[in-house]
């Protein structure tokens, strides 16, 4: 698992700067809806032959690194 988070990418060519796996066009926000939606890391990886089950594990690290943050603060448009 070591360098996991290298899998994910940020790339402002690739899907408007979102962060991506492997700069592939595999958002880490698609890959999590997926997996609310019930799907399996198996099933994603049947249907995504291209991704490796790194790349899923990868996305679930990142997104429990998001959710540390310890506050959100409110930007007031000008």
């Amino acid at each position: 698992m070591e360098n996991i988070l290298q899998r994910i990418t940020i790339d402002p060519d690739i899907c408007h700067d979102k962060p991506c796996i492997r700069n592939m066009r595999y958002p880490v926000e698609t890959i999590l809806e997926l997996l609310s939606s019930g799907m399996s890391i198996e099933d994603i990886l049947e249907d995504y032959e291209d991704l490796e089950k790194e790349d899923i594990l990868a996305v679930l690290k990142y997104a429990s690194q998001l959710s540390r943050i310890k506050s959100i603060h409110k930007l007031n448009a000008a």
